[in-house]
């Protein structure tokens, strides 16, 4: 059987794409992703039109977009992210119907129990062989993890592997196997993987992020969850990393030995793994290529799938056995609603990812925030967007105290016994005001609806509306 195509133009017409049909992609290779702009300039070269984009996430490498939306070579998008450069001119209304926001274990559940059909997905692929058996693991643009892709695989009507790393048949350690994939075609280059490190990746040496990464790092200990067999999931922000940071030097202190790390790895958790103090790391995502070195070298360090990280409706997830995670917010509200969907104008500049994911199945689930950035509260009265209900959420560390939601008695009084500043979120609250001063309300503009943002059961959870353009 010959899968390998002449040009990415033979593979997908060979792979039957028409208007109307919707597209899949993963977005392992992050900000340097080649892949998704180059299919869709050869799909509006062959005058295709009406499609709908599946992505898990979109970034600001992935700005075309706006002029294939804008030309109606586009007209859907459901991602798990989206970036601020795309996520402004989603807001200002350029799409008709609404973007649809899951999270990184709703896509892949949503996928494989048929809620979310995909016709044609395109795998970038960093090695495979002209049969399809494909890794991240390897070649020029080599990214780790390929977890977000193995849902679309399994499920699409077809498969396009797109590799800029062609191998002898047969890939050894492939990741997503022969079996799944309809066409291969090689090209150039399917991105930069330097593009894969995000600006936030990256310790912090501002003493206010030290101080939040202290005190959170001790309240993880006071819960009593730090000791042996302990799992740990931390975000890729400068204040998370400093958390696990702080986590490591506690366990290599007292001699703890952790179960797993999880979620997208970066160079600090492969740290941790090589020092002792996690028997495996189970990546869905690698975050720098420091823990893609690491994926391909160390048997420790494991692959997994998205629908294996955090599916609500899998037989059993690997976030289902989290002992804690560290999460970021653009803002949080005094019921300990997160958002990290818009900014404070209303603009889309993120997504849930897998944080809604792990808020809610972690047993102890924390958001790590400075009191205030940019003379902008993080603690407000209501969050413009409910990204994370806070009914998943257990505590909110900043460097003037620890607030614990008051579902969570326990938890408070283990914090108190330990000695740790211990806060009313509302008080959080007055402190935020009276530093920053009271800010301007927040005026909609628009009832027009450009977002939907799901929650874990796939219903609406909250809508996001347009910011017209002044």
């Amino acid at each position: 059987m010959r899968k390998l195509c002449e040009s990415l133009r033979e593979a997908i017409q060979s792979a039957g794409l028409q208007s109307g049909m919707t597209i899949s992609f993963h977005h392992h290779l992050r900000n340097g992703d080649y892949v998704l702009n180059m299919v869709m300039e050869e799909a509006a070269g062959l005058g295709i039109r009406g499609l709908t984009i599946n992505a898990s996430s979109v970034f600001d490498c992935h700005k075309p977009l706006i002029d294939h939306i804008k030309n109606g070579v586009v007209t859907g998008l459901e991602t798990d992210y989206l970036a601020s450069g795309v996520g402004r001119a989603i807001s200002e209304g350029i799409l008709e119907k609404p973007v649809i926001f899951r999270s990184h274990g709703t896509r892949p559940c949503d996928i494989l129990n048929g809620r979310s059909h995909i016709d044609v997905a395109f795998v970038a692929a960093p090695a495979s062989d002209p049969m399809g058996n494909c890794s991240g693991k390897y070649g020029p643009s080599a990214c780790g993890s390929l977890g977000y892709a193995f849902a679309d695989a399994m499920k699409a009507d077809k498969v396009v592997v797109i590799t800029d790393h062609l191998v002898e048949y047969p890939l050894s350690g492939a990741s997503i196997s022969e079996d799944y994939v309809d066409f291969v075609v090689q090209v150039e280059a399917i991105g930069d993987p330097s593009g894969i490190v995000s600006g936030t990746t990256r310790m912090p040496k501002d003493p206010i992020a030290l101080k939040i990464a202290d005190y959170a790092a001790q309240a993880i200990y006071a819960s009593g969850l730090l000791k042996d067999g302990f799992s740990f999931q931390t975000g890729a922000g400068g204040a998370s990393l400093a958390v696990a940071d702080y986590v490591k030097r506690m366990m290599l202190e007292k001699q703890i030995h952790g179960s797993f790390a999880l979620g997208g790895i970066t160079g600090y958790m492969v740290d941790m793994l090589e020092s002792g103090c996690f028997r495996a790391i189970q990546d869905v995502q690698c975050f720098d290529l420091r823990a893609v070195q690491s994926i391909r070298e160390n048997p420790a360090h494991m692959e997994i799938t998205a629908a294996q990280y955090a599916s609500p409706e899998g037989k059993s997830t690997a976030a289902s056995s989290l002992d804690a995670v560290v999460l970021g917010a653009t803002e949080i509200d005094t019921d300990f609603n997160v958002n990290v969907h818009t900014d404070s104008n209303g603009y889309i500049i993120g997504g849930s990812g897998g944080h809604t994911d792990v808020a809610a199945e972690a047993k102890l689930t924390m958001i790590v925030a400075p009191l205030s950035r940019a003379r902008m509260s993080i603690v407000v009265d209501r969050v413009l967007t409910v990204s994370t209900p806070g009914s998943s959420v257990d505590l909110l560390v900043t460097q003037y105290g620890i607030a614990v939601n008051p579902a969570r008695p326990d938890l408070k009084a283990a914090l108190e016994q330990a000695r740790l500043p211990v806060a009313d979120i509302h008080d959080l609250r007055r402190m935020a005001v009276e530093i920053n001063g009271p800010a301007k309300p927040y005026q909609r503009r628009s009832d027009r609806v450009v977002a939907q943002v799901l929650g874990r059961d796939s219903r609406v959870q909250d809508v996001i509306y347009a910011v017209p353009q002044v």
